[in-house]
């Protein structure tokens, strides 16, 4: 986005990972204005309202809005914790429902000044869109997974009626659902490198995904291609859901759960039973 002539605003709570990840984004293009803001968190409405009217007040308004806060770690249902599995529904449900308080009277303000009727271009470019960050494990069951599969149902739920009810306000609301994308922090932390020729057996196109294939989605999605495009989840993981074993990262289905094993051998797991 920012590439293509897009000023930005980016999020987090770690102030300088955010403002880093800022100045990094900000190299796409000479001239580019990205802003990183710090603590924040996506939990709280008022911290979310807070950084949106700063970034309001920085840029002059928002056209496209990203919501892809998430949390996720590897445990059983044995393993997982009413605290953890709140933690979790906390960071992507919480946090994305607030993201859309804070930003969607924007958004509507930003689809007022950017119509197409789908015959002729916006002279104006686009605007007035959201997109969701999700994932495939909902669709059919994946152990160890509990809790991001309860809330990421509940993200594409949420883009759902949002596409329903401002729809009629020219806002249009969708989510990417990635599957394993090669490069991120979620397969550096989720998945077992010694299981990577077993994993690619599994996708039917045979590799991991680029961030340049998400990119790509989140492109079409904002741009004039997308302007019918509302309601809607796009899977941009090689068909790989399609295939889906309950084999999570490595973790060999059913004798790991049986055994009453903790998750090891990850980043991202529980140490122990809580």
């Amino acid at each position: 986005m920012v590439h293509l002539g897009a000023n930005a605003c980016i999020v987090g709570r770690n102030v300088e990972k955010t403002e880093k990840m800022a100045k990094d984004i900000a190299t796409a293009r000479r001239g580019a204005k990205v802003l990183g803001f710090g603590s924040v968190d996506v939990r709280s409405i008022e911290s979310m309202q807070t950084a949106v009217e700063k970034c309001v007040k920085e840029l002059g308004g928002i056209d496209f809005v990203i919501a892809g806060a998430a949390g996720n770690f590897l445990a059983s249902i044995n393993q997982l914790s009413t605290n953890a599995f709140k933690s979790v529904m906390d960071i992507d449900v919480l946090g994305s429902y607030n993201t859309v308080k804070a930003t969607v009277p924007h958004l509507v303000a930003s689809a007022g000044k950017h119509k197409s009727d789908g015959k002729t271009a916006s002279p104006t470019g686009t605007g007035g869109r959201i997109i969701f960050l999700s994932a495939t494990f909902h669709y059919t069951a994946m152990p160890l997974q509990t809790h991001v599969m309860v809330a990421k149902a509940g993200v594409d739920a949420l883009s759902n009626n949002l596409a329903l009810e401002f729809g009629p306000r020219g806002v249009t609301s969708n989510v990417i659902a990635p599957g394993p994308i090669g490069g991120t922090e979620g397969m550096e932390r989720l998945s077992k490198t010694d299981d990577l020729a077993n994993s690619l057996k599994n996708i039917p196109l045979g590799r991991w995904g680029t961030v340049k294939e998400i990119s790509d989605a989140t492109i079409f999605l904002f741009s004039d291609a997308g302007n019918y495009v509302t309601g809607q989840v796009l899977v941009v993981d090689g068909a790989s859901w399609r295939t889906s074993t309950p084999n999570m990262g490595g973790f060999k289905y059913p004798d790991f759960l049986l055994g009453d094993e903790v998750v090891t051998g990850v980043k991202g797991g529980k140490k122990s039973k809580l």
